[in-house]
Formats: C-alpha cells, structure tokens, sequence
C-alpha cells in the first residue's frame, strides 16, 4: 500500500522547508525510520526518517525545492516490503538439498509452526515472520495514541508531560498525557486499557494533529517489546549501519533514543552515542552564559569533519542556535580545528608589571591581603536557563500582538461598594445554601458591565481595520490566574443569563481552567474581557486588551478608605467606606475618550445603587 512522504513542520513558525537532498533514489529499498532525505528551514537543517518500509516509488519534490509543510515530496510503496521478502531465497537452498527428506519433514513442521501463528504463512517463513512480529505485537494488536485535533483552526499541539511511563498500566479514559495548544491546555485520556507500550513522541515535543506519539498493548504487552530488540533492529537500522561503516560519529536525531536502535546497535555505534551525549554535556559546561549549544546534525557534522569546538562557534539562530552558515563562516575564517585567540589570563606567579600588561584584568582576581592568611571570593553560580513553555510564548506572542495592534488608553474610576459589601454579607449565607454556589463579588461587576454595554454598545464592538463589527451577544472573557500562565475562559451570552446564572458560569469555567478540562470552543469568542488583579492586593491595573476585543476592565482590591461624602442637607463629612478602583483599557481606534468615560460612569452608577435581585 503506498504511503506518502510528507514535509514536516519543524517548529511552531515554520511554514516550509527546502529539501535539499535525497538520500535514496526512486526504485531503492528503504526501511521506516531510515534517513530518506534532508531538509533545511531558517530555524533547523534535519534529516528526516522515511515513515515506512518498502520501496521508493516516486520523488515528486526535487532537490532544491521549498514547498509548504505538509506537502507530499514522495511516495512510498510498501508492497512487497520488511522481512518477508528476503525470506524465501534464504530458505530455498534448504528445501533442495534434502530433496528425499523435504516432504517427510515439511508436513510436520507445517503443524507445529503454522498453529501459534495463525496467518496462513509456510512452514519455512515462520520463524522469520514470528520474530519480525513480536516486537509489534506484543500482548495482541496495539492501540495508537494519537494527539486529538482540539478545536477547528488547531492543527498542531505540544505534548508538554506524560502522565505514565512506559510498562505502566492505563485504564481507558484515564488521564495519559498534557497538550498545550494556541487554545488551550488539557490532559488526553487513554484511548484504551493495556499496558503503555512505547512513547513515540516525548515531553515537550510540538507535532501536527493525529500524530502517533505512543502505543498501549494489551496486558502484558510491555514485556515482550524488548526482547527481540537485537534481531528486529536489523531490519530498521541499515541507514545506521551506512553511518557506521561511513564513520559517522553520531545516530540521526530522529532515531536517537529509540528502544529498537539504541540498545541494539554495534559496539562502535553505542561509542559514537555515548561520544555524542559527553559531547553535548562538555559544551553545557562551557557555554559562557551556561546554555545549551544549539545545532542541528549537518552543523555538527561539519563541525566533526573540520576538528572544531562548538562551544567557540557563535550562533546567530534563534535562541543562538549555530546555523550553517555559522559554522561554515567560523571555518573559512579560523580554519579547520582552529578557534580564536584565547583572551591572556594572569598566572599566580606572575609578577605585578606583567599582571599590568594583561588585558584586561580578571575581575575576580583577589587583592594582595594586608594581613596574613586568606580572603578568597566564591565561584559565580551560574544562571539557571528554563525554557519557555508553550502556553508562556502564547501568551507573549498574543501580548506583543495586542500592543501592535491596539492604541491602548486606560480610564480610571474610583466606586463607592459599601452598599454592595453590606448587602452580600447580609444575604451571602442563606443565598449559597439556597443555589449551592458560592457568592462573589465578580458576578456583580459582570452584572454592571452587561447592562452598560446595553447603553454603550460600541464597547462591546471588534474591528477588522475597514469596519466596526458591533456584536449582538455578549461573551464575557474571564481572566484566570493558573499556576505558570494565564487563560481566558468565556461566559457565552452573559446578557441572556441571570445574577445566579452569571455566578454559576463563572465559577464553573474557572474551576475547569485551573483543572485543565476547558474545551478550545470555551476559550474562542469573546466580546470583552475582565481581569481581577484585585484578588492579590492590587489597588488597580492597567490591563492589555484580549483581541480581538476593543476593551478590557481590570477590577483592584476592595479596601476600606476614608471619603468625603455629603449628606443631603449639603454637608460634608468623613465616612470609612468599602472603595474598589476599576480600570477600562480600550482601544481609542474605536473608543473615544468620553465614550469610555460615560461607559464607566454607567457601570459605576450601577455598581453604587445596587437594588437587583440577586436570586
């Protein structure tokens, strides 16, 4: 059955690649997981694994070529393929030579193999067939796991941790592992009970949508996976094997780590690994700043080919990845095995105009002690680097964007809550025990802003650069706090939903944000945003806008401040009142300064007088 070669997605911004060079030609055999042909993009050269065996029967995309992700670049046929074919010619001479004995010895042979397997193969290839499938098949068929398309406009997500190791056993619906998407995060149950047979994809890894990342078999399944290791990688590793032979010093990335390579590969490829992880950790260690040395394999084969040292090569990639042209200029430049010129060090004998000399002083060279004994200095201790996760460069990205995009202005009113705060701790106990809720503050700003969009409905408006889109619902996006991010969950048509209703939403979406059991469709569509810094003492906020929304409302902290109030005989006097300040980011493309005003008035207004029912 033909299998079609894909160009893959590299990276969350990378939207094409160029294949730069085939590694088989239509008509060769090729084994899955073997390098099939070389790709470059602006973030990362790689060689990429064939996605199975058989036969390459047409290359659609030359060398040279850049193409979209996604894109077919080949097809692989896969009749005739794996470790069937060769079967039969190895068995052959066997069954002529003993040509008076063959059909005596057939028969039997047929019975005692043919019963365990049960797929209609000779007697003769059962052996084969048998270990060829063991890996596969373990305790019965395996159950792929794949990463779920969570919402329409996802089509890639980032495994961000595995809640199982591999052995361990799965129930069918038990949570398996976390995703993180442009939407929204959430933890993947299992798509069946077994044992957790074999990670394909690991932590922190972004692939498209309906990737295989791993395998659940069936009880028992996870034992037998390893023990035909040695002969079943045989069948998996000749581009391994080419490498050896070639002298290469390192496993592709793709194929490092994989139980059927690693473990089973010859003495001098598990050299070249182990060369390859010490490599790798000598460079963390001397990484000026203390940061992994970012490269990809055609870099670092470049590097091995000329004698040079990476840690002396600066990268100008992203995130000071070493890039082709990085290394090739570090070799045109210093040559093969050469580096810069070390910076001259003081030596400890060295004599006071000598130490004068060199340039320039070492900063952590310790005075002469005007007093005997020893006054020393410790080590600098090295900066610890945490990479971002994917929900962190969302929220950048989407931040960085809303600034761009916005012409951001913020208002301020100070509202007067007394009678808001009196009236809650009066009725809080009896309403919670009569809704099963709990009694907030939050329902009642949420209340506030629904019925002022009904006077300004601009407010509750987006804009597309030619057109004001006025919105007839109003979708209330909920700012939540989670323990490393922040997430926006909506309360879909707040104006249709009673106070009760309002309380019951919000506090449901919020508790499932926290839980990571928020659906894509929950975190899409809102019209307008709240935001609560006040829940952590802060006495207002000057909110970003959630696009593609016009405005956002920050709520501080209510505290209690001393006001001048005036009683209705006109006099003034002081009164300890429960104050909260709330902020209105709006975008002044669409909202004028006094619409905003007014708007806030309104909300304000409504805030002060309270006389709904609240249910």
């Amino acid at each position: 059955m033909p299998t079609d070669v894909i160009m893959p997605q590299m990276g969350e911004s990378i939207f094409e690649g160029t294949l730069t060079k085939w590694l088989k030609k239509p008509g060769e055999k090729v084994t899955r997981d073997e390098p099939l042909f070389e790709i470059s993009t602006d973030k990362v050269d790689a060689e990429i694994p064939a996605p199975a065996s058989g036969v390459l029967k047409e290359v659609k995309v030359k060398e040279g070529t850049t193409v979209q992700v996604n894109t077919v670049v080949g097809v692989i046929d896969g009749d005739g393929a794996g470790a069937s074919s060769p079967a039969p010619k190895a068995a052959a001479p066997a069954e002529t030579k003993p040509a008076p004995n063959a059909p005596a010895q057939a028969k039997p042979a047929t019975t005692e193999k043919a019963t365990p397997q049960a797929d209609g193969s000779s007697a003769k290839q059962q052996p084969q067939a048998t270990e060829a499938a063991a890996p596969s098949g373990g305790g019965g068929a395996g159950t792929d796991v794949i990463m779920p398309q969570m919402g329409e406009s996802i089509f890639e997500g980032t495994l961000t941790k595995w809640l199982k190791n591999v052995g361990d056993k799965v129930t069918r619906d038990e949570p398996l592992f976390e995703i993180s998407t442009d939407k929204v995060d959430a933890e993947i149950p299992a798509p069946a009970s077994g044992v957790l047979r074999e990670i394909k994809v690991q932590a922190g890894t972004t692939v498209q949508v309906n990737s295989v990342v791993g395998v659940i078999g069936g009880a028992g399944a996870g034992a037998p996976v390893s023990a035909p290791t040695s002969k079943a990688a045989g069948a998996i590793s000749p581009g391994v094997t080419r490498a050896i032979q070639a002298g290469e010093t390192e496993i592709p990335t793709q194929m490092r780590g994989r139980p059927e390579v690693e473990p089973a590969a010859k003495p001098l490829e598990q050299k070249a690994v182990a060369q390859q992880a010490q490599q790798v950790t000598q460079f963390n260690a001397q990484s000026a700043s203390g940061e992994r040395i970012r490269s990809s394999p055609l870099v670092r084969r470049i590097a091995k080919d000329n004698n040079v040292d990476l840690s002396q090569v600066p990268g100008t990639g992203l995130g000071n990845r070493i890039t082709r042209d990085d290394i090739v200029g570090f070799v045109d430049k210093y040559g093969k095995g050469g580096a810069p010129a070390p910076t001259p060090a003081a030596q400890p004998g060295t004599v006071p105009q000598m130490q004068a000399a060199a340039a320039p002083r070492p900063a952590a060279q310790p005075m002469q002690p005007a007093f005997q004994g020893t006054a020393t200095l410790g080590t600098d201790i090295p900066d610890e680097i945490v990479p971002a996760t994917v929900m962190r460069k969302k929220i950048s990205h989407h931040m960085i964007e809303s600034r761009r995009t916005s012409a951001h202005v913020h208002c301020m009113f100070e509202v007067d809550m007394t009678r808001i705060v009196n009236y809650r701790a009066k009725v809080r106990k009896d309403w919670e025990a009569r809704n099963s809720a709990k009694l907030t503050f939050m329902p009642f700003f949420a209340r506030a802003i629904v019925k002022a969009i009904g006077q300004w409905p601009i407010v509750n408006s987006s804009f597309d650069n030619e057109s004001v889109i006025f919105h007839k619902n109003i979708n209330l996006g909920i700012a939540v706090a989670l323990e490393n991010g922040l997430i926006v969950p909506v309360v879909k048509h707040a104006e249709e939903r009673s106070f009760v209703g309002l309380q019951r939403s919000i506090a449901d979406v919020g508790e499932r944000a926290r839980t990571k059991k928020l659906k894509p469709e929950e975190v899409q569509g809102s019209t307008i945003t709240i935001t609560n810094p006040g829940q952590f003492g802060a006495v207002f906020g000057l909110p970003i806008i959630n696009q593609p929304n016009v405005a956002i409302m920050g709520v501080g902290g209510i505290t209690k401040t001393p006001l001048v109030l005036t009683d209705p005989d006109g006099n003034d006097y002081m009164a300890i009142r429960s104050v909260v300040h709330l902020t209105l980011g709006y975008d002044h493309r669409v909202i004028d300064g006094a619409i905003a005003d007014q708007f806030m008035a309104s909300v304000k207004k409504i805030l002060e007088t309270w006389n709904e029912d609240i249910g």
